[in-house]
């Protein structure tokens, strides 16, 4: 690694390695920064140069980062936003906003979330836009860094293990979260189904047929490797891939599915399901929005993360008065 001065590095060519790391792409970069490709190659050889390090390789017809590029990328680009922020500071005014954000998340997340969001941008930034794309996958990553999203909102686990192993190993991240609300799931059934009649046991729970929500369509999940880990396993007739549709099919059939205890209140036929605690032990349903790093310092992104987080703690207390038993009950069941 060389060693390089300040008052020798042309700082206009940070701006170039941030944009084509954005970008992953010299003509989307070029775009950006009104410039022609021949000048942003040219901008990016002489930084290379002046690094000792490639920065960024041709991976197909993408570029890739090297690790001394994806290092460097998180402290430049914060530098650059605080340089902006202090010369002109960005002005994000909801209601006067034209902005569109695109958002990934599942069914039961959006059928939670949904409603309380439009009233918000209904209210407060009428000009504001919302797409809704179907979430397909525990890792987002590849779809926030390509920009197909503007923030995630689910249950990602092994993202967010991976982040914190970077972070303690003194890596530098390019993707952000933060823990919207936490939660567990119940097993579900129609209302007249044999087995709403009895405690659910571990026994009836394996001998009966089930219906798995799996995003990828593989016939295997986290019920299943929590069975596993006592010796036992169940049948899975059919796999599905929205929370929707699974508690639709168990209304009307004789299989049982595992649900977001917080979807099923807003799935519209709660009234015809049972729902009954798992008998075995399962890890709780942590739900997190993760967002690309350049995204951190959009103001207007800022504004949706900040509603988002306030819905979601809102809906959390909501919950838990609901679940909570009222003086009368207790006083009832005294």
């Amino acid at each position: 690694m060389r060693d390089v001065s300040l008052r020798t590095l042309d700082l206009n060519l940070l701006k170039v390695f941030d944009v084509v790391m954005s970008e992953r792409s010299l003509t989307r970069a070029a775009e950006q920064l009104a410039l022609t490709q021949p000048a942003v190659s040219n901008a990016l050889r002489r930084l290379r140069e002046a690094l000792g390090d490639e920065l960024l390789v041709r991976k197909g017809r993408a570029l890739e980062p090297t690790p001394r590029g994806q290092a460097l990328w998180p402290a430049v680009r914060t530098c650059l936003q605080q340089l902006q922020e202090s010369i002109t500071p960005p002005r994000f005014d909801p209601s006067t906003a034209t902005s569109t954000f695109i958002l990934t998340m599942a069914d039961a997340t959006a059928a939670e979330m949904m409603p309380g969001l439009l009233g918000v941008i209904t209210a407060q930034a009428p000009g504001v836009s919302l797409r809704v794309v179907p979430l397909t996958t525990r890792d987002p990553r590849l779809l926030l860094e390509g920009g197909h999203a503007d923030l995630a909102v689910g249950h990602f686990p092994a993202v967010l293990a991976d982040l914190t192993a970077r972070a303690q190993a003194g890596e530098s991240a390019s993707f952000l979260h933060h823990r919207l609300f936490s939660g567990d799931y119940v097993c579900v059934m129609r209302k007249d189904h044999p087995l709403a009649q009895a405690p659910l046991t571990l026994e009836l729970f394996c001998a009966a047929r089930h219906m798995l929500v799996s995003f990828s369509g593989r016939p295997y999940g986290f019920i299943d490797e929590a069975l596993a880990t006592l010796g036992q396993s169940r049948r899975v007739v059919l796999t599905v891939n929205q929370f929707f549709t699974a508690g639709k099919v168990v209304a009307q059939s004789d299989v049982l599915t595992v649900l977001p205890r917080h979807f099923v209140g807003v799935t519209g036929f709660a009234h015809a399901l049972v729902q009954r605690e798992l008998p075995f032990p399962v890890q709780p349903i942590h739900v997190d929005g993760l967002w690309h790093l350049r995204k951190d310092g959009d103001r207007a992104h800022a504004w949706l993360r900040a509603r988002i987080a306030e819905l979601a703690e809102q809906s959390t207390s909501l919950a838990k008065m609901a679940r909570k038993p009222s003086r009368a009950t207790v006083q009832a069941s005294a």
